[in-house]
């Protein structure tokens, strides 16, 4: 029997519901097709991702370190959550998650990856 494996691609990063990187993400192969509806699982590259709130917030160095060592054994497990407004990827969670990516020299980080509008983005930074 063959196996199913919908693929997207969204903005140049490739989409796809099953395989695994080397963190554990989901890497795509990118038919060029598109999802609709809900919110995607995508590899996202860590520079493409603005932390609007990190200056504002401090992360646990043992949290970060518990994490970098799970994920060098067995790979990310939950992403992060995305929020994607006019092509723009802004991460408001994960801060644990995605310093402990930055500290292992990772380049992208598995991203549940949501759009919204400008008034979302607004709601988020209050």
């Amino acid at each position: 029997m063959a196996s199913f494996m919908p693929t997207a691609n969204l903005r140049g990063f490739s989409v796809s519901a099953a395989a695994s990187s080397s963190n554990g993400a989901v890497p795509g192969t990118g038919t060029g097709s598109t999802q609709k509806a809900g919110p995607m699982i995508v590899e996202l590259p860590l520079d493409q991702i603005k932390r609007p709130l990190m200056r504002t917030r401090a992360n646990d160095p043992n949290k970060v370190q518990e994490l970098m060592q799970s994920i060098q054994q067995i790979g990310l497990q939950v992403p992060i959550d995305v929020l994607e407004v006019d092509g723009v990827y802004y991460g408001f969670s994960g801060c644990h998650r995605y310093e402990a990516h930055q500290r292992l020299g990772l380049p992208t980080i598995r991203c549940k990856v949501r759009r919204g509008t400008k008034e979302t983005l607004r709601h988020h930074l209050r």
